[in-house]
């Protein structure tokens, strides 16, 4: 093996160290963050008993489930039964894997290390512990195992509401999946590439998608709050008629791992809105984030943590804010809905990109962009004002007004 292997091995094995450390800790710390927005929510006092404003009290939750009873079903299949947390666990711990979460660092090293001998690195090395080819593909292909380990909880349990949580999961995946890969396909179409790097470098010399593939950034986040599991769309665990879903029969560290894996599910789908629609580690309206010094890999850094950090907080604000959906309005939005706008907008921005392009002749990123966003007002508009008419946007409201206005007919007929 060369020095520069040797060298180029060594910084991956820092990367992964340093990633997975940052994400079980950070894990520990959004349900400290959790909890306490949803007490400054519901205006009242979150934890605040254990450390300073009650910021150990993830270190007193791991404890005592490290040191909590195993409990194990009688009547379970204990072999899958305790299979089953780690399979939702390590998908969701790969992910964070493939993620540029800073901009390239310039590295010039030698070194000569005891028992390893020569090491060197040259050149711009990436902040994702690995630089895939197939970028936002593998994330999709990844994040879709961790139902296995959901499904096969409920079913091991031999609990008919661990069942019935497992089975919801397994149609709420499939369902949402499909809508979730449309909803990248616009991004494809507008850069021609899958990685996450090459997709940063569109948005760095354009726009942030967020503006030409708008409704692309929607579905993606609604398909998100469903693939992690969160309200409004926690069916596979509803406490209301599923005591605790899929998950009912666990404890102790066992029980631990599937709230670990939501929250790093959360983490994930964060950063990939962050990456794909919003830059990424780019600072906006400057060009030195670019130049691979320290200072620009911490700055990046910086930002990208600020920009997840909304994301992570818009998760948590969704949840103490609307209610859960019932499971035939659930299925109805992903398959009546989700899938029919991804589908037409797929049509509808590829004959945009093509009349852009060979019609009006316009060849600039940021020019065509512009035209892309333009549309996206038009759409946005048309979906949201023309086409749904309050019956999804403001569907609680519109039902009300309907009962009370059946009502008052039905009294003055009386």
């Amino acid at each position: 093996m060369t020095a520069a292997e040797k060298g180029f091995l060594l910084l991956s094995i820092v990367k992964m160290i340093v990633i997975f450390t940052i994400t079980m800790v950070g894990v520990a710390l959004l349900t400290l963050m959790e909890r306490k927005v949803s007490a400054w929510m519901q205006n009242r006092h979150g934890p605040n008993r254990v450390g300073w404003a009650g910021i150990l009290q993830p270190a007193a939750d791991g404890i005592k489930n490290i040191i909590k009873e195993e409990t194990l079903p009688a009547e379970a299949n204990l072999g899958i039964f305790m299979l089953a947390p780690a399979l939702a666990f390590i998908p969701a711990l790969l992910l964070g894997a493939v993620i540029p979460w800073a901009a390239p660092l310039r590295v010039n090293w030698d070194a000569h290390l005891p028992l390893i001998g020569a090491v060197s690195y040259h050149g711009l090395l990436s902040m994702a512990m690995t630089d895939l080819p197939v970028g936002f593909l593998f994330v999709l292909a990844i994040s879709s195992l961790g139902v296995y380990g959901i499904a096969l909880a409920g079913w091991s349990s031999n609990n008919k509401y661990s069942l019935l949580g497992g089975l919801r999961s397994s149609a709420q995946m499939i369902s949402y999946e499909v809508a979730m890969g449309m909803s990248l396909i616009p991004v494809l179409l507008l850069t021609g590439n899958v990685t996450f790097q090459q997709i940063i470098q569109e948005q760095q010399h354009g726009l942030w998608f967020v503006l030409p593939l708008f409704l692309s950034f929607f579905l993606f986040l609604v398909a998100g709050f469903a693939e992690t599991n969160r309200l409004p769309f926690d069916l596979p665990e509803a406490e209301s008629e599923l005591i605790a879903g899929y998950h009912t029969e666990y404890s102790a560290m066992k029980f631990s791992m599937f709230p670990i894996a939501e929250y790093t599910n959360m983490a994930t789908v964060s950063a990939m809105v962050v990456t794909l629609f919003f830059g990424g580690w780019d600072i906006p309206f400057i060009t030195w984030d670019q130049h691979g010094s320290g200072l620009a890999t911490l700055a990046t850094a910086l930002f990208m943590f600020l920009k997840v950090l909304f994301f992570l907080f818009f998760f948590m604000w969704i949840r103490w804010t609307l209610p859960r959906f019932r499971y035939d309005q659930l299925m109805a939005l992903g398959w009546k809905v989700m899938l029919p706008l991804a589908l037409g907008y797929i049509m509808v921005t590829c004959l945009a990109i093509w009349g852009i392009e060979h019609l009006a002749g316009v060849t600039g990123l940021r020019i065509k962009m512009l035209i892309l966003f333009g549309i996206n007002l038009v759409l946005g508009y048309l979906v949201f004002f023309l086409l749904d008419r309050g019956h999804i946007m403001s569907g609680s409201y519109r039902a009300s007004s309907n009962l009370d206005a059946g009502a008052r007919r039905a009294r003055a007929a009386a």
